[in-house]
């Protein structure tokens, strides 16, 4: 795995040495004051090549740094050369004095751009790369070359690699010029500073979990609605969208499927996103039933007792974009979702939504009890309610278009992938709680006590789980059991949660058993360098001599770890 961690460790410490001199810390350092600056006009910018070359080369067989060891604050005091201070005279001159010491020697072609850096770690030694290796080491990140973000990207580099002579590789200039426009998120990719940064670590253990829930057999696929019978039994699929739009699938996840009462948490969204959250639960409930999801009983004030139960649901259909045409409705939440699939796969199977119109006599005597108990809106036609229900239910998805649904709520209503923002925060967090406690039928409470996750269920088969700031998961498969929810998606997000610390309540930073893939290395998270810590950083620096030297160790006075600091040794050629 290529790390992105020297180099920028390297351009902080450039940008760092040019700056003024910091504050007064509470922590002592010890630097030799009758030293150079590196960045001076007595360092030959070919020699700045050479030794990051030379950096890069000794990275790429060392473990990258958990952290920088950087962070903690320190005085550095430089003094500018002869040739430091003509250089800035020189600048003025040119019109550029209003630019910040680092921005006027990247002009200069002393400082490395964020778009070298990049070269240099993907380059790894060489003077050219070929395209594919380049795609292959973004494919590690987790980000995909279809992604919209890096749309401007890819444009660039096809059509780059059309006018070059083998029409396969890069040099250096060609690839700051494809990579320039997207260099921040490229930055952040190859950095580790994505939410889950060892990807492929991570991935390879959502593969094991998804080939232990394929062996199983059990469950019935759903029959009461005839187009959900037609599914093969053998279909499963997981998708993976993270809040930073790290995507990772396996088996069927191209296959379209409805989503039914997954739907559910998404057009009640719609509906606090729209009304707020007071209107809407002036109509309906905020607790779970404790009844099956399609009864006809509501709570003592003549409620549904929460969206996600079908009564609750018919009412939650009544007060979208009240008024309009069923059409106009429909078209209104298709544009939502599709928003929140970041433009991903989102359809319609009319079949599905004839077969379920037909077979609907549950939800039909649900329709009249509610309006015998005057649930809906005044002014309601409750039949044309009916139909855009079961019109809802009937919209298709795949598990990857609506893995970035869930990554949607997970990110606080921010699609991933397109940056956009869809829904209001408020409408987010009440959809993450009722799912919680009421999205998994009559098995919410075991769902809630075993994974500790909100996630809604649908009878096609499909799962939405999200992990709060983390991802949003698709599982589907169309075997049940007999409470209506996928039995191998039930089983991966059991397993899900016994390997990774995902669940609501368990321990962030004590814990022995689980994995934590928000951290490097899965397991620790060092914010800063304890004893231990500091020799194994000497070793790991070692390899860099000459171009890195220890200075000292200090004492933190904000709590009893080691810092160390470090500067880069300069010799005048």
């Amino acid at each position: 795995m290529l790390h992105f961690r020297s180099s920028t460790v390297l351009k902080e410490l450039f940008e760092a040495t040019f700056k003024r001199p910091l504050s007064v810390s509470r922590q002592k350092t010890w630097l030799p004051t009758n030293r150079r600056c590196f960045g001076t006009a007595s360092v030959d910018a070919r020699s700045l090549s050479t030794q990051l070359k030379v950096l890069h080369a000794a990275a790429a067989h060392r473990p990258a740094l958990r952290a920088a060891p950087f962070a903690a604050p320190f005085r550095s005091y430089c003094a500018k050369t002869e040739g430091a201070v003509e250089l800035d005279e020189q600048l003025k001159k040119d019109g550029v004095s209003g630019e910040t010491g680092s921005d006027k020697r990247r002009k200069a072609g002393i400082l490395p751009s964020l778009e070298d850096l990049l070269f240099y770690t993907v380059a790894e030694g060489q003077e050219t790369i070929p395209a594919h290796k380049f795609l292959t080491a973004l494919k590690a990140t987790g980000l995909r070359t279809g992604d919209p973000r890096l749309k401007e990207c890819m444009d660039t580099l096809k059509e780059t690699l059309k006018n070059t002579v083998d029409g396969v590789t890069l040099d250096r200039h060609l690839f700051k010029k494809c990579v320039q426009s997207n260099i921040v998120l490229l930055t952040q990719a190859f950095r580790k500073k994505f939410v889950i940064p060892d990807f492929q670590s991570f991935t390879s253990h959502i593969d094991e979990l998804y080939e232990s829930a394929k062996n199983l057999s059990e469950g019935q696929v759903a029959d009461y609605i005839p187009q959900l019978a037609k599914f093969s039994p053998d279909l499963w699929a997981i998708s993976v969208c993270t809040v930073d739009g790290q995507r990772h699938t396996a088996g069927d996840t191209k296959v379209p499927f409805c989503l039914q009462s997954c739907v559910k948490p998404l057009k009640y969204a719609v509906a606090v996103n729209d009304y707020g959250t007071e209107y809407v639960h002036s109509f309906i409930g905020k607790e779970p039933s404790g009844l099956r999801f399609n009864k006809l009983f509501l709570d003592e004030d003549d409620k549904p007792h929460n969206p996600m139960v079908n009564a609750g649901a018919i009412v939650c259909t009544s007060l979208i974009k009240q008024g309009a045409s069923n059409a106009e409705k429909f078209d209104y939440v298709m544009n939502f979702l599709k928003d929140m699939a970041g433009n991903e796969y989102v359809g319609f199977s009319n079949a599905t939504f004839q077969s379920e119109r037909d077979s609907g006599d549950r939800n039909f005597a649900i329709g009249y009890y509610l309006k015998e108990k005057k649930c809906f809106p005044e002014g309601t036609d409750m039949t044309s309610i009916l139909d855009f229900y079961f019109q809802l239910c009937s919209i298709e998805v795949t598990c990857e278009s609506a893995s970035v649904m869930a990554a949607t709520l997970a990110n606080g209503g921010i699609c991933p992938i397109s940056g956009e923002r869809v829904l209001s925060p408020e409408a987010v967090r009440n959809t993450l709680s009722l799912m919680h406690s009421c999205g998994m039928y009559d098995f919410s409470g075991q769902f809630a006590f075993h994974v500790g996750l909100p996630a809604k269920s649908g009878v096609a088969g499909g799962i939405l789980l999200v992990v709060p700031n983390v991802m949003g998961i698709m599982c589907w498969s169309p075997p049940l059991d007999k409470l209506g929810n996928s039995v191998r998606g039930i089983q991966f997000c059991t397993d899900l949660v016994d390997h990774f610390n995902f669940h609501n309540y368990d321990n962030l930073r004590h814990f022995a058993k689980k994995h934590d893939p928000r951290r490097e290395g899965g397991d620790q998270r060092l914010h800063s360098f304890g004893p231990m810590d500091y020799e194994s950083l000497q070793q790991e620096l070692a390899l860099k001599a000459p171009l890195w030297k220890k200075v000292s160790p200090t004492e933190s006075h904000e709590d009893s770890s080691t810092t160390v600091v470090y500067r880069m040794d300069t010799v005048a050629k």
